[in-house]
């Protein structure tokens, strides 16, 4: 049992229970699941190293849960769990991301309708069956409705943060053979998109029939589609396809560069060899019969008169001619990041308390960490009111007297409510080092509304940086609609960051976004959005987005000292 597959089996109980009404259990479920998920290491290996003890150390894990992970992690299934999906066999798990319907409407629907999959769900909708139902509306249906087709657009894709540490395990274990030469990963998970449809990973060896053995008898492997020579293509335990080429040493750059993409590059680059007289293939640049360059990425883009272009870039959004003119940006690099400016602590919906959370950073080898828990609005996390916040500081004040070699920044993810205000008085949040105003609500206001709501928000001399700023959750909910130009100059005029939301289903905001808003000279801070130690490693997906934004170690405020950054937001 992996940790994804532990953790679904934890949610959908937690939504089969407040489905029944169940008090205060489907909370523990969940917070058990986002520990299990987040976790570095897969629970069963902790499991296999200490027992059930081991597992009551991960946070979020009483003696309850325990028993029902080890149970999973021993013999495959959950017995607790089989009895509940008979008495509601809901597709909890797929049909909850669809926005507004939670385990309870659900419910509803499958005690009115017999709805229990996507396909019976988008047969009672567009057959009109639901708008009728008390709680609904035509509205709803709606609503609904365009909650599938989302939900149609990305199925068969994952999440980067979800597949790339699979992705990096696979490449690992093929790394200890002899076998294998050089290897690397290609597709859109090298460009860091952030959602992926397969994996892809090249290699050399002089035993391709070893290599290839090797390969289709990982334990990542549910099937195997084809194995060859050069080509072998698997179905993973993780829902995703994978292929493995084998190619020749000489041409390994060249199959590198072809097989990352994406395809608009590479059709560019393929102009530009013509228009030189070669012909640039997955094997190699070519004038004529002789190979001119293939053996490594540099060297095919050197003899196309490009200097090396980072696959981050390589969408042909303007890349190849910022490279032909030496425009291309010095992006930045996981190792200038110095701090964390989102992460939240058991004072609302996290799971450790201010200390672990301190220490983790500074195992991270971060100069600083920024506490950033939730106000009061959003009560479903447990958000922060005046007083909570104060006696927070005091507890911040009290941690930072105890560690050593990391300041902590007092600070706070506060609701921006409907009409733009700010959800705590101003007289409080003066006293923070760093505020970041989000929505957590209304996200379906009208363009004009959504977008003088946020420009309201800048106003308050408090704030400091927008928050995931598009509301998107990648599979689930759309970004609601924004005037960017007006934003983007709001921001400008009232020194405003925007955040880049490093936590997977967000990466918010996304690249496009990060480019335009660069146009206009604005920063951007990277926060993790953990609500465990363990997701404060998202801090890598953060800087990939920055990456495929163009942003330079300049444009992120993470690059900043403490010092730096405090009189970045000072008034």
């Amino acid at each position: 049992m992996k940790n994804e597959s532990v953790a679904k089996i934890l949610y959908e109980i937690a939504d089969i229970l407040e489905a029944q009404d169940v008090q205060w259990k489907p909370a523990a479920y969940r917070k058990a699941a986002m520990a299990i998920e987040s976790l570095s290491e897969e629970v069963e290996d902790i499991y296999r190293g200490g027992g059930k003890k081991a597992l009551l150390k991960i946070p979020g894990i009483g003696e309850n849960i325990s028993k029902k992970v080890e149970e999973m992690i021993t013999t495959g299934g959950l017995g607790y769990y089989a009895r509940l999906k008979k008495e509601l066999p809901i597709d909890f798990g797929t049909l909850t991301a669809i926005p507004g319907l939670g385990p309870k409407k659900l419910k509803k629907l499958f005690n009115a309708l017999g709805v229990r999959t996507l396909e019976e769900l988008k047969e009672a909708a567009e057959r009109g069956k639901i708008a009728g139902l008390e709680g609904f509306g035509e509205k709803s249906e709606q609503e609904i409705l365009k909650g599938i087709a989302l939900l149609e657009k990305t199925r068969g894709r994952a999440l980067l943060g979800a597949i790339l540490p699979d992705a990096l395990a696979i490449v690992e274990k093929l790394k200890e053979s002899k076998a294998v030469g050089r290897i690397g990963i290609a597709g859109s998970l090298r460009r860091m998109k952030e959602t992926v449809g397969d994996i892809d990973i090249l290699a050399t060896s002089g035993e391709p029939g070893r290599v290839m053995g090797l390969f289709v008898s990982l334990p990542e492997v549910e099937a195997v589609f084809a194995k060859g020579m050069t080509k072998s293509s698997v179905h993973l335990k993780n829902g995703l396809d994978c292929d493995l080429r084998v190619v020749e040493e000489d041409s390994f750059g060249s199959a590198l560069q072809y097989f990352t993409g994406s395809k608009d590059h590479n059709i560019a680059l393929r102009k530009i060899a013509i228009k030189m007289g070669y012909k640039l293939s997955e094997y190699g640049i070519f004038k004529g019969e002789e190979k001119i360059a293939g053996r490594t990425e540099e060297e095919v883009y050197g003899r196309l008169g490009l200097p090396y272009i980072e696959p981050e870039l390589r969408e042909n959004t303007g890349e190849i001619e910022a490279a032909q003119e030496g425009r291309l940006p010095a992006l930045i690099e996981l190792e200038e990041v110095r701090g964390d400016l989102h992460v939240h602590t058991n004072w609302s919906d996290g799971s450790e308390p201010v200390e672990e959370v301190v220490l983790a950073a500074r195992e991270r080898g971060y100069e600083w960490v920024c506490i950033s828990d939730h106000s009061q609005s959003l009560r479903i996390a447990h958000g922060l009111d005046e007083r909570d916040l104060e006696r927070q500081f005091d507890e911040i004040e009290r941690v930072k007297g105890g560690i050593t070699g990391i300041e902590v920044l007092r600070g706070i993810e506060c609701d921006i409510r409907k009409d733009g205000s700010l959800d705590l008085m101003d007289e409080t949040l003066e006293r923070c080092d760093i505020v970041i105003g989000a929505v957590h609500s209304h996200f379906n206001l009208p363009m004009r509304e959504m977008t003088e709501r946020m420009m309201r928000a800048m106003e308050n001399p408090n704030l400091d940086i927008i928050g995931h700023p598009t509301g998107r959750l990648l599979g689930e909910r759309e970004a609601y609609e924004l005037d960017w130009e007006r934003l983007f100059d709001a921001a400008e005029d009232n020194g405003i960051a925007f955040e880049i939301n490093a936590f997977p289903s967000r990466l918010d905001l996304d690249g496009a976004h990060i480019k335009a808003a660069l146009a206009h000279g604005l920063q951007f801070a990277i926060g993790t959005d953990a609500h465990t130690k363990d997701q404060m490693d998202f801090m890598e997906l953060g800087v990939a987005t920055a990456r495929r934004g163009w942003a330079e170690g300049k444009d992120v405020l993470n690059t900043l000292g403490a010092e730096d950054v405090r009189r970045r937001f000072s008034p």
